[in-house]
């Protein structure tokens, strides 16, 4: 726990890898690790309760060996996120943020997993599970519970929560360049612009115009100005009447 206070010039920085520390050891947020770090970083307990408490990946509930959360967000519920989920908690026999009788799994809705291009999306132990349907999520979960080895889809062989606290307290586990890393489907826009020769502009470059102040340079240019200055001067009549 000193290790890590000690890489941060203000020591309060601290908090959030500590509690991850704290999960990777006794599998959840407990009174005596928001008791250490109060201690260790010279800040009440009530203050680490509070970010304990507000952030949702620390669990003042044991954890089980696989964290499974289903995202259930727009984009992933329309895709079949909803449906994922509601599969997940009839066949494990649990409802939300509860853990198998096992101890091996827990599972959670959790909102947007930053991965929209692959939706529907769920994460183990925050690796990802890209293009779910309920039957895939089954046969992972049921792999899990038997201690075969999942792969995460853009990512290593999925570790067990505890590891994956570990690692998230900033203790590296070496298997970041396992597998790959982004997809496809998130690096379609780079694709294009490579493809046009787009880039960034470089530092100093002048903002571009807005189209209403770039000099129309076609016909069509010229009718489409016209069209918004007129739309914007019927706008502005309205307000004023």
């Amino acid at each position: 726990m000193q290790q890590i206070a000690d890489r941060y010039p203000q020591s309060r920085s601290a908090l959030l890898p500590m509690l991850h520390l704290v999960q990777s050891v006794q599998g959840k947020v407990t009174p005596e690790g928001i008791e250490l770090c109060s201690e260790l970083l010279d800040i009440s307990a009530a203050e680490v309760s509070g970010v304990a408490t507000f952030y949702t990946m620390y669990k003042r509930r044991p954890v089980g060996d696989y964290h499974v959360g289903v995202c259930t967000n727009t984009l992933c519920a329309v895709m079949g996120g909803d449906l994922i989920f509601d599969r997940l908690k009839d066949h494990l026999d649990v409802g939300n943020d509860e853990t198998t009788a096992d101890g091996k799994i827990t599972l959670e809705h959790v909102e947007c997993n930053a991965a929209c291009d692959y939706a529907p999306v769920m994460m183990v132990n925050w690796e990802f599970m890209d293009n779910q349907t309920p039957e895939s999520a089954v046969e992972a979960v049921d792999k899990l519970r038997n201690g075969d080895d999942v792969h995460s889809t853009r990512g290593p062989r999925i570790c067990t929560w505890r590891e994956a606290e570990r690692v998230l307290a900033g203790f590296p586990d070496d298997l970041a360049d396992e597998g790959p890393a982004a997809g496809p489907a998130s690096l379609a826009g780079l694709e294009i612009a490579r493809e046009n020769d787009w880039a960034a502009p470089g530092a100093g470059a002048r903002p571009t115009e807005r189209p209403e102040q770039a000099t129309a340079s076609t016909a069509e240019g010229a009718v489409e100005q016209a069209d918004t200055r007129r739309a914007e001067a019927e706008t502005k009549g309205d307000v004023d009447k």
